[in-house]
């Protein structure tokens, strides 16, 4: 059966107010394990290796992780520690969610643009956008509750299914902030940029800039106006960055934010605390 949003969410709800406790020999887990969420926690004593379900992971030298769950995450995983007496497993529910449909009037890529022009533009974006995200740069920003890196309504909802001018595409993959042009736009957590699109315009995004929270974790920042800081500049939650606009694939003036953990596209309003 599928569930609600907000079904999903108060299924997960118990999970939000746990501390996560030190454990001698069991995981200590906290958040929300629903399709778009997360979990932070602490390895059992004397882990030598961590892995999600067949993925290996790392995790700090206090023992302190984050693992996260994709949009079309399947409802059970398996998180497992390799320790001197023997693994220890725990198994994962996570909770579906109902995704709406969104009827977007523009296309899909930008118009006058040959397809063969815009393929070809977008391989090489796309690969820019990769190795950034790869980076590991030792941030701490996803052991931090986010803050909003923008105030205004929410325009757009993450995980919708998009229809561009009644022609399906993927499902979107961020949360858009329909902010005034010009408004500030702020660090969510501390991090490092791995990528800042100050000169040029990326087809679909516009100004982009992608911020390492580190343990895999990033955000990033789309259709900005002006973008004031560039790339492997250290920036601290609540620092601004960049300024909304509406470069790029965009009908007005918005943010979208974008958070992915090891390519999984996840939901930013999970990790708010003010929601």
């Amino acid at each position: 059966m599928r569930l609600t949003r907000r079904t999903a969410l108060a299924a997960a709800a118990a999970w939000v107010a746990a501390p996560a406790l030190a454990a001698d020999d069991r995981f200590a887990l906290r958040g929300q394990p629903t399709q778009g969420g997360w979990l932070r926690g602490r390895v059992p004593q004397g882990t030598t290796a961590l892995r999600l379900d067949d993925q290996a992971l790392a995790y700090a030298a206090d023992g302190a992780f984050l693992i996260a769950f994709d949009r079309d995450a399947v409802p059970v995983a398996t998180l497992v520690a390799e320790t001197p007496a023997g693994p220890v497993r725990q198994a994962l529910g996570i909770a579906p969610r109902a995704w709406p449909i969104e009827h977007v009037d523009t296309p899909m890529h930008p118009a006058g643009m040959p397809d063969a022009e815009f393929a070809r533009r977008r391989a090489d974006e796309l690969a820019r956008i990769r190795t950034a995200r790869a980076h590991d740069t030792g941030a701490q920003g996803w052991r931090q509750t986010m803050i909003h890196p923008a105030r205004g309504p929410m325009s757009g909802r993450f995980g919708a299914q998009r229809v561009f001018r009644g022609v399906p595409a993927a499902y979107h993959g961020g949360m858009d902030i329909a902010a005034g042009a010009g408004t500030a736009i702020v660090a969510p957590a501390d991090g490092v940029v791995v990528l800042a699109a100050v000169a040029d315009l990326f087809t679909l995004e516009g100004h982009l800039i992608i911020i390492d929270h580190g343990m895999g974790l990033n955000s990033a920042m789309l259709h900005a106006r002006t973008v004031s800081i560039g790339q492997g500049a250290a920036v601290a939650q609540g620092q601004t960055i960049c300024q909304v606009g509406m470069t790029g694939r965009a009908t007005g003036p918005h943010l979208h934010w974008g958070l992915t953990w090891h390519r999984r596209r996840l939901d930013p309003l999970l990790f708010l605390q003010d929601r």
